[in-house]
């Protein structure tokens, strides 16, 4: 593919160069350089984007916004979206998922936020890049990135929790209520997380379930090789990862490709560049650390830990109904296939100590996994709500 590729680019640049497109414009040539442009961007890319986030408008007003590490890890930066002048709004940390795609999959989640909120972000660094010394990261160091970043920002921060990170943020504040911590969040918004993969499976459910754990990491852990800064760690690679995804959702993806090149024939520039800016995001993957994948897929997937109350972490026992201080909202997708309707919405019996009215449970119609977090729906149905709940809390 490699190759095809190399000379669809090099077919794409003279074109471009030489102004072949413009000069002599017909349905062959459009077609040619049409299919050259899908061809050539159809590649996985392995180096973090850019936010690009330069200002929002807040109060009627615009105002620049300036990306700063609160706090630096070996696995991740708490990135603060700090808006210069502005004062007074509410703190939120949006907990990125560690699932082959970098934090800026949630970009659009970030920028519907940023008016009204104080964003931190769990900035997740590509595996292959983190040097062996550093030690191995599974899911209690997950949880202990959750806990640290909770305690460095208080207790009047609402915490998001994005698809997978729903289990370790839910352990996180079970154990810090458990332990009566004074930093335990005033609240939580879990959105298509796996809380309870029992509930409505779907294809990632039936892989998790398909063979051994032993089987699963001969087919998809390896090790990074020279001369990268992690050479020799264990990890679930990206573009394995994306390989799965794609394969889940296929008919999607070609529609989606067929409809660039349709619109790149007739010149609807537009429709192209929303369709090439998403998959530019959703081609760009990061490595996984093997440990974390693979104790996640055992105790989430398969064994089905915390909905039968045999969650550990750190050898303590996780009780979600420990849960008194910290409001919750769970957000879910009528239409997702990754994460079935119903694996968040657990959250509101594992967690039975939080009073009802402190509780909110919202379904989203006409939306998959990645509406949920990211869309039109998204801004303009669900995001309304997590705003109000977070106001409420």
């Amino acid at each position: 593919m490699e190759p095809l590729r190399w000379f669809a680019n090099e077919v794409r640049t003279f074109a471009g160069r030489s102004g072949l497109t413009s000069s002599m414009s017909n349905p062959i040539m459009d077609a040619f350089t049409a299919a050259c442009d899908v061809v050539a961007d159809a590649k996985p890319l392995h180096d973090r984007p850019d936010y690009g986030i330069r200002t929002t408008l807040v109060d009627g007003h615009m105002v620049p916004i300036e990306e700063e590490v609160a706090l630096r890890k070996p696995f991740c930066d708490l990135l603060h979206f700090k808006k210069p002048g502005v004062t007074g709004q509410p703190r939120v940390i949006v907990f990125a998922p560690m699932s082959g795609h970098f934090s800026t999959l949630l970009r659009g989640t970030v920028e519907a936020l940023l008016p009204q909120h104080d964003v931190y972000i769990t900035d997740w660094v590509n595996a292959r890049n983190v040097p062996l010394w550093q030690g191995h990261f599974g899911l209690d160091a997950f949880i202990d990135y959750c806990v640290e970043f909770l305690r460095h920002l208080g207790p009047d921060v609402t915490a998001v929790a994005v698809c997978q990170p729903a289990v370790p943020l839910l352990v996180a504040v079970s154990a810090m209520a458990q332990m009566n911590d004074p930093a335990q969040p005033k609240a939580m918004v879990l959105m298509g997380g796996p809380l309870d993969t029992r509930v409505s499976p779907t294809k990632v459910n039936e892989f998790a379930q398909s063979g051994s754990i032993e089987t699963i990491k001969q087919m998809v852990i390896t090790h990074v090789p020279p001369p990268y800064a992690g050479m020799m760690r264990a990890v679930y690679p990206g573009f394995l990862q994306l390989s799965g995804f794609m394969s889940m959702n296929i008919g999607r993806h070609v529609r989606a490709h067929v409809d660039m090149f349709r619109n790149l024939v007739k010149g609807d520039g537009e429709s192209v560049t929303s369709t090439k800016k998403f998959y530019k995001e959703y081609l760009t993957v990061m490595d996984m650390p093997a440990d974390f994948y693979l104790q996640t897929l055992t105790a989430v997937f398969q064994n089905y830990d915390l909905p039968l109350g045999k969650f550990k972490y750190r050898d303590m026992l996780i009780t979600p109904s420990a849960i008194e201080k910290t409001a919750l909202m769970t957000v879910e997708g009528a239409d997702d296939d990754i994460c079935g309707p119903g694996q968040t919405q657990a959250a509101h019996i594992l967690c039975s100590g939080i009073p009802s009215e402190r509780r909110i449970d919202y379904v989203q119609q006409g939306v998959g996994h990645y509406g949920v977090f990211n869309g039109r729906k998204f801004r303009e149905q669900i995001l309304p709500r997590i705003a109000s709940f977070i106001q409420a809390a």
